[in-house]
């Protein structure tokens, strides 16, 4: 076995942006590991370090050299390499000279298939370790995510920040290399107050230790994360409550200090009549706290901050952090005690001056637009259509409070909160809150019937809407977000089992845009896009394409109906019976494709003169007595079910009858019959749609 060492290279910087560090150490960690695959040098254990002033990654057991090369040249066939009195050739001789060989007799012959050669074979030894890795280095720092590099000082280096101290150890060695213009050493720095006097580090292994027991830093990113988690749900249990820890806000603490002490803070009771999502917003969002629930999720007077050093004087920096709150907190309540004044209703003229979109006109034409549209889809979602269209005409009100204004994240949210104040409807101030959920993929939908009919009004508005005035998404651009307005109207149908007819909600929503503006002609163009969308939900719950395709032939127009023909069909694929069924489907198909006059409407038992044929006749028959109701009624999967013992007549059909028949009465009867067959399969899908 070869002889390995363990390899340090630490890059040491100004504060790295807190919200990037992540992302950089990892990128960095795997430019490093690809820079050692290409380059034949195996790495057993690799561990990635971030603090947000250093960029760490420690190799373990890397070989000292790369492996030797056997390099092969091939010269000239043997043929031509020696003439009939065996001697080599002035081609053999060159090409002996050219390899470095003293004679031709120095080289080797090959013998393969295609022919005979001679060939050089040599050994190239592996470079050292120590002499690759200051490239491999360079590559992986110019290949990290970094959207702006800087200059510094009189240097032409780029970095996201200035480089101060680079260590590279292999083993116990220095390896010698300028990196950033910075010359490796083995000294790193600890903690900037803590421990401000350069490290020097004894060898990789010793380098997390190190720098924790001697310098006040833990460079481990998730040991440093793990650390504050535990640090403030500790502190909030003593202050008898839960800490809420955003995975976000988490991580962005976690890349702005080395050495995390939890400290509670405390602010007065009073501001707890703010609505406790202003408060919690402020805390996260501007000062990186940690607020403190009960166990009901009620907010406490109490946060949690993670400081970067261990003071002697924490009340001091306890009283400084609650400094800092009080005054965002007493905007916060001033902004709630002056929206209260004026009921979300008063506001509704106020929206006449605020531009939606320039061709579609303000946000109180869209808020009427949405309110008739909201009153034809709650006779679908079972919601009151008075609540559906009074919470439409609210929906933009709470845009024009002080409160959204100074926090936009709170939008809709503030609309439940002045909506209750108002004294209107539970469901219609919930429904204010509700409309711009799903915010994301995965994301919990409207549990409110009127919050669902909201939802959809506002988003199937909006894509009939840009499309009609021609500004769909292209590429990866989607200002208006489209694409997530579709996934979300699809999930609210599906998911939250409303039977609404999609096209003819467009077809309604479109009825309210201004004449000039042709929305209807965007209708179909929208019911497309919405349906590519609904590919790739399916997609994603690894519903096979062409069960979607299938479906999508038949183009049901009512999203809750095309889910259910989708899990019935997929469920059809798991039975014996499928593939006969399906191939059968394919050839029924492929011969109506081929027929050029029009079928008889009916089948004529009369001519029925085969058995085989009489026998799928009746059997068909029954199939569809059988489930023609249970298709009616969406029970596809049971109509399936009934379908599949089709099976054996429709085989024993095409075994012994020939469709085809000469007789032209026959041959049309027998084309009927097949033709039901394929209409009562396409009463759920296009079966000949479906691959093997």
């Amino acid at each position: 076995m070869s002889e390995t060492r363990d390899l340090l290279i630490e890059i040491g910087t100004e504060e790295l942006p807190p919200k990037a560090l992540f992302n950089l150490a990892l990128a960095f960690e795997r430019g490093i590991c690809d820079g050692l695959e290409k380059a034949g040098l195996p790495a057993s254990n690799v561990q990635r370090f971030a603090t947000p002033r250093r960029l760490a990654v420690r190799v373990d057991q890397l070989p000292l050299r790369q492996a030797d090369r056997r390099l092969e040249r091939r010269g000239p066939a043997l043929s031509a390499a020696f003439g009939p009195d065996g001697h080599p050739t002035k081609a053999a001789e060159g090409f002996a000279r050219s390899c470095g060989a003293n004679s031709v007799a120095e080289l080797q012959r090959q013998e393969t298939d295609k022919g005979a050669w001679l060939v050089h074979v040599s050994t190239e030894p592996g470079a050292a370790t120590a002499e690759l890795i200051p490239a491999i280095v360079e590559s992986a720092l110019a290949g990290l995510p970094i959207p702006k590099r800087m200059r510094w000082g009189d240097r032409d280096d780029q970095f996201v920040r200035p480089v101060h101290w680079v260590v590279l150890l292999f083993g116990d060695a220095v390896i010698p290399a300028t990196i950033m213009g910075v010359q490796a050493g083995r000294e790193t720095s600890g903690h900037r107050f803590h421990h401000p006097d350069p490290i020097r580090v004894t060898s990789p292994a010793d380098y997390a230790r190190q720098l924790a027991a001697d310098a006040k830093v833990i460079v481990g990113f998730d040991e440093r994360r793990d650390v504050i988690r535990a640090q403030a749900e500790s502190m909030a249990l003593q202050l008898n409550g839960i800490a809420v820890i955003k995975p976000e806000l988490l991580d962005e603490v976690t890349s702005l200090v080395e050495w995390p002490v939890a400290l509670a803070g405390n602010f007065e009771q009073r501001f707890l009549d703010v609505p406790a999502e202003a408060l919690i917003s402020t805390m996260q969002d501007n000062q990186r706290y940690f607020p403190v629930v009960d166990t009901h999720g009620k907010l406490l007077p109490h946060f949690i901050t993670i400081t970067n050093l261990e003071s002697r004087d924490p009340a001091q920096v306890r009283a400084g952090n609650e400094r800092v709150i009080r005054p965002r907190f007493s905007d916060a309540e001033f902004f709630w005690n002056q929206d209260r004044k004026r009921p979300l209703a008063e506001r509704q003229e106020a929206l006449k001056h605020v531009v939606f979109q320039q061709r579609l006109g303000t946000l109180a034409d869209k808020s009427n637009r949405v309110a008739a549209l909201a009153r034809f889809i709650a006779g679908y979602s079972d919601s009151n259509p008075d609540w559906a269209e009074r919470a439409a005409r609210l929906a933009k009100c709470d845009l024009l409070t002080q409160m959204v204004q100074e926090f936009p994240e709170l939008q809709g949210i503030m609309g439940r909160y002045c909506a209750l104040h108002d004294q209107e409807a539970t469901e219609v101030a919930q429904a204010q809150e509700e409309q711009y959920l799903p915010r994301f993929a995965g994301d919990r939908l409207p549990s409110s019937a009127t919050g669902r009919t909201l939802a959809l009004a506002d988003r199937l508005d909006t894509l009939i809407g840009i499309f009609a005035i021609g500004q769909p998404p292209s590429g990866a651009k989607d200002p208006f977000a489209l694409r997530r307005a579709a996934l979300g109207v699809l999930r609210i149908l599906i998911e939250g089992q409303i039977d609404l007819d999609l096209l003819a909600a467009l077809e309604c929503g479109a009825a309210n845009f201004e004449p000039t503006l042709r929305a209807n002609q965007a209708v179909e163009t929208v019911f497309d896009f919405m349906m590519e969308r609904l590919r790739g939900y399916y997609l994603d719950q690894g519903v096979r394409a062409d069960t979607f395709e299938a479906v999508l032939e038949c183009r049901p127009t009512r999203p809750l109906d095309f889910d259910r023909r989708v899990r019935a069909v997929s469920a059809f694929r798991e039975l014996p019976e499928a593939a006969s069924l399906s191939a059968a489907n394919k050839r029924i198909r492929n011969i109506l494709k081929k027929i050029e006059a029009v079928l008889p409407f009916q089948v004529r038992p009369d001519l029925l003169i085969e058995e085989a044929e009489q026998a799928l006749a009746g059997r068909l028959v029954e199939s569809s007595s059988e489930a023609t109701p249970l298709m009616e009624k969406g029970l596809y999967s049971e109509a399936l079910s009934r379908l599949a013992t089709l099976r054996e007549p429709v085989d024993a059909f095409f075994d012994q009858v020939l469709v085809m028949a000469e007789d032209p009465a026959l041959r049309d009867n027998r084309i009927a019959l097949l033709n039901e067959l394929s209409c009562l399969f396409l009463r759920v899908a296009d079966f000949s749609r479906l691959q093997d």
